[in-house]
């Protein structure tokens, strides 16, 4: 049952995905993709003026069922947060989002936004630590 209700969701964010669009005036932006599934994502985030907040983040470009409502999710659960909080991140934070098993194939394709903003955060120096996707966003 509880199963069914994760399909039901993910289908919802992958029809209807939430923060999707550009960013007009991003202060951050990472992108990645996965050739298995030719999922394309690109996140975008906005920081308050004391860059220690996600103001606002959205991302956009094109992929499965399982991409698509991964990264309408992901957003979800950040904007508004602490970038403290959002450096924290780890995959399984992104998996527990989608709430059913996954294949290893699909787990690549929801980790794609994941690593996407492994990347932006990179891109501004606040995750210094390793590479996006490797476990977290790559800061500690």
């Amino acid at each position: 049952m509880a199963y069914d209700m994760y399909q039901e969701i993910i289908l919802q964010h992958y029809r209807a995905p939430r923060n999707f669009g550009p960013l007009e005036g991003a202060d951050l932006a990472g992108e990645e993709s996965n050739p298995m599934c030719g999922d394309k994502i690109l996140i975008q985030l906005k920081l308050n003026s004391a860059r220690s907040k996600v103001d606002e983040i959205r991302f956009s470009g094109e992929g499965c069922a399982i991409s698509v409502a991964s990264a309408s999710l992901l957003t979800q659960s950040i904007a508004g947060h602490p970038l403290e909080e959002v450096t924290r991140m780890q995959q399984e934070d992104v998996l527990a989002l989608l709430g059913i098993p996954l294949s290893p194939v699909r787990v690549k394709c929801a980790l794609t936004a994941f690593t996407a903003l492994g990347r932006a955060l990179q891109s501004g120096g606040l995750a210094p630590d390793g590479p996006a996707g490797s476990g977290g966003t790559g800061a500690k």
